[in-house]
């Protein structure tokens, strides 16, 4: 587990918290999510629910921060539509946002029990993409024109 906590960051929660209340409307969309981009701004997202698997706010959160410059999210939260309050990613989002930012911290807990964890703490010993990317990197051959 983290040794050095990270204070919780409760304007992204209020953000995702609105977003869950104004915009979260039927079956469809019951999640919100909220990420706060390396440069300070808060990204929001719903989920788009679907029987097929549709994407979880969390996944939507990363394509909307892409369509607004924003590749590097420092924090992410996610909080369920009727006050259901903070709600801890899924075992694919975990993994996806491993892949995509190995170091990010991700809001989880109720009430007095929010706290900020790293998403390795909540992926433990797992395989990390970005690693394998970067190793595939290392090793190509050099281009000899």
């Amino acid at each position: 587990m983290t040794t050095h906590p990270h204070p919780v960051d409760h304007e992204l929660i209020a953000a995702a918290a609105h977003v869950a209340r104004t915009r979260c409307r039927g079956d469809n969309h019951t999640m919100a999510a909220a990420g706060r981009a390396r440069d300070g701004r808060i990204i929001t997202a719903v989920n788009a629910y679907h029987f097929t698997g549709g994407p979880c706010a969390e996944l939507v959160l990363i394509g909307t921060a892409a369509t607004q410059g924003a590749y590097e999210l420092d924090t992410i939260v996610a909080v369920g539509d009727r006050d259901r309050g903070v709600v801890p990613p899924c075992g694919r989002c975990r993994q996806v946002l491993l892949d995509y930012f190995p170091a990010l911290k991700v809001i989880v807990g109720t009430g007095d029990r929010l706290r900020t964890v790293r998403i390795t703490d909540l992926l433990p010993e797992s395989y990390v993409w970005a690693d394998h990317q970067l190793d595939a990197e290392r090793t190509a051959p050099f281009s000899t024109s």
